[in-house]
């Protein structure tokens, strides 16, 4: 087949621009003709993927959004492909994922929380909110695709009440992980120096928070609920990874909280596969994820997940087997009880076991025989 894969930025940092590199390697694996349409991107997953940049010159992210998308509606017809796949908002596809679910449920559920006192009184992001509300829209409209993918059915069911898609139309494709990278009998060497640079010992109850911006995946809940848990489990710990520009105010509360010395806030960093080695439990008490991929490869590495109902990946978890599942508003004390839970608890095989059925390779294997599909049904 001849596929465009659409997404504004190509990078290999990212959930979706994994996802994208992830398919884009697969399908030019077999043979496949794959062109990524992109503003911008890094080296090419495969030797066999090319790239199209469409970037015309515009001022201003609301511009450079609908610049494009019409880029992209030119493009296209003027170029002959058997798949047109978007992993971003655009109207010109075939088939559309929602990586992202759905942005009206993000900014009802999450966005708040990202933003700073200042910017929810200004209305800061007002019009660019307004603007990815009506591309999505417009790439969901009837006729405007022939099939949706949705990473987890908590979407499925959202994209089917908030635009209408008929249920038939939508494939739940669940996202994939990369089982060699994240692995628990990899990686302890460096785990160990992570856990000594930390201030942690050997014998320490590590609970790892990973995420980029803390305020969308529940850091501010979790530091009071481990506060709550390291009174009871002294020898506990809190690692806490990834990148927000309000890092120092987290840092601040961890200080109110007293629990300052327990708690090591790294940053952000681009090797995740340790920081999993490093930890004994990972915590996301998240307000929203469509399917968070850090659920898939904490699990890969043979950690338990403890995360809340508003992360599509809950659907793949048995609580208290593989993790725990929490309700998004249960409360500091119920993730602090979690926590207790598993730190009496130390079995990495029914973490990893379960992570071995949701592979790269499924996931691609997956999608692809969707775009099989539609190119066969022309």
């Amino acid at each position: 087949m001849k596929v465009a894969l659409v997404h504004m930025r190509h990078s290999h940092t990212g959930g979706t621009e994994r996802y994208v590199n992830q398919i884009a390697a697969h399908l030019a694996g077999r043979g496949d003709e794959v062109a990524i349409l992109c503003r911008s991107h890094e080296e090419a997953p495969h030797r066999n993927v090319r790239f199209i940049r469409l970037r015309s010159p515009t001022p201003g992210s609301i511009m450079r959004m609908w610049t494009f998308a019409h880029d992209v509606e030119r493009h296209v017809a003027q170029t002959s492909y058997d798949i047109v796949y978007a992993l971003g908002r655009t109207w010109t596809h075939d088939l559309i994922r929602l990586g992202g679910g759905c942005h009206r449920t993000y900014l009802e559920q999450a966005h708040a929380a990202t933003r700073s006192p200042w910017e929810r009184w200004v209305g800061w992001g007002f019009f660019k909110q307004r603007a990815a509300l009506a591309l999505e829209a417009r790439g969901l409209a009837p006729g405007a695709y022939r099939r949706v993918i949705a990473n987890s059915e908590m979407v499925k069911c959202d994209v089917i009440r908030r635009h209408s898609v008929p249920q038939d139309s939508i494939d739940v494709i669940y996202n994939g992980v990369d089982l060699d990278r994240f692995h628990p009998d990899r990686h302890r060497l460096l785990a160990s120096e992570l856990r000594r640079k930390c201030g942690f010992a050997a014998s320490d109850f590590v609970v790892l928070f990973l995420g980029t911006g803390y305020g969308r995946k529940g850091l501010e809940p979790l530091l009071h609920a481990f506060a709550r848990f390291v009174s009871r489990t002294p020898n506990s710990r809190l690692l806490v990874v990834g990148y927000d520009a309000a890092q120092a105010s987290y840092e601040r509360e961890a200080a109110r909280l007293g629990i300052a010395g327990r708690v090591c806030f790294l940053g952000g960093r681009r090797d995740a596969e340790i920081c999993y080695a490093a930890a004994d439990v990972y915590a996301l008490p998240t307000l929203y994820d469509p399917f968070a991929n850090s659920t898939l490869e904490a699990l890969a590495s043979g950690l338990p997940v403890i995360t809340t109902t508003a992360n599509g990946a809950h659907e793949i978890l048995t609580h208290h087997e593989s993790g725990s599942i929490i309700d998004a508003d249960g409360g500091r004390e119920m993730l602090a009880s979690e926590l207790q839970f598993w730190s009496q608890r130390r079995d990495a095989s029914k973490p990893r076991s379960l992570a071995e059925r949701f592979s790269v390779q499924r996931m691609a294997a997956e999608t692809t025989a969707v775009l099989d599909r539609i190119a066969t049904s022309s």
